[in-house]
């Protein structure tokens, strides 16, 4: 069994990777056996990488704002048009982690703050995966797309409609480009984490009151951890494993949706 989820001479592009959930996915796909590349905008921060080629795994970082248009729209047709440069010289997983959170009750949520959410969290998410998609149908490889959405893609929370509206923009994205890409053999998948003690969610953490309430909904009984989503995304990143699974959305919530 083993062997369905060996990433072995694979590549995988992966944004939000420096830390948190992202992190943690993008050393699960190592630890399969994929070389990576990371998309990051800081290129000081060697953390992930360091520990990637610690495995005796390939690792590049691309300096990319993933705030900018412009920067997101020569991504992915900057890798393929040197892709000698790459690990295995083509890629083969895309892994869309990378996303921000803005809070303010809805009434007063500043316009700039709400398009910022957007943009990273949807637009450049859609920008990449239709390069990545349009590399893969052209060059007929069965890759596997996998974007990251959230309990918010199902439920509206509370003051952070720009990101709930951004990711269920995501999943029903997800369902589309699947529509379209399955028949030529692409996976296109997300997983949606349930509430997580990563930075993003700090605040909640800290406020008693919100932390106990979550706490007691969640029929695990705690908050998840950025390595509960190791085994979920190799499976997702995996042909063999998964390959008849697409449009699907893979929730990593201890159990919170099911109440």
């Amino acid at each position: 069994m083993s062997s369905m989820f060996d990433l072995s001479g694979k590549t995988a592009l992966v944004t939000g990777g420096t830390r948190g959930i992202g992190q943690a996915m993008a050393l699960a796909l190592a630890e399969a056996g994929a070389d990576i590349i990371l998309v990051q905008r800081d290129s000081k921060n060697i953390s992930t990488k360091a520990q990637i080629t610690a495995m005796g795994r390939a690792c590049i970082i691309v300096n990319v704002d993933l705030s900018s248009d412009a920067e997101v729209s020569s991504l992915v047709p900057g890798l393929i048009a040197d892709l000698s440069s790459l690990p295995n010289q083509r890629i083969d997983i895309l892994l869309n982690c990378a996303g921000i959170q803005r809070r303010h009750p809805s009434h007063q949520f500043p316009t700039k703050d709400f398009q910022a959410v957007i943009q990273v969290n949807l637009a450049t998410v859609f920008t990449i995966c239709r390069d990545i998609g349009a590399y893969f149908t052209g060059n007929q490889i069965h890759g596997r797309i996998i974007n990251v959405a959230s309990l918010l893609s199902f439920q509206g929370g509370l003051t952070v409609s720009a990101y709930a509206a951004s990711k269920g923009a995501v999943l029903q994205l997800t369902k589309a480009l699947s529509n379209e890409w399955a028949g030529r053999g692409i996976g296109v998948n997300a997983i949606a984490p349930g509430y997580i003690a990563t930075e993003m969610n700090e605040a909640l953490m800290k406020d008693e009151t919100r932390n106990r309430q979550i706490t007691e909904r969640i029929p695990a009984g705690r908050w998840g951890h950025p390595e509960d989503f190791k085994g979920p995304v190799v499976f997702l990143a995996s042909e063999k494993a998964s390959g008849y699974v697409s449009g699907e959305c893979l929730v990593v919530d201890g159990g919170w949706m099911g109440r």
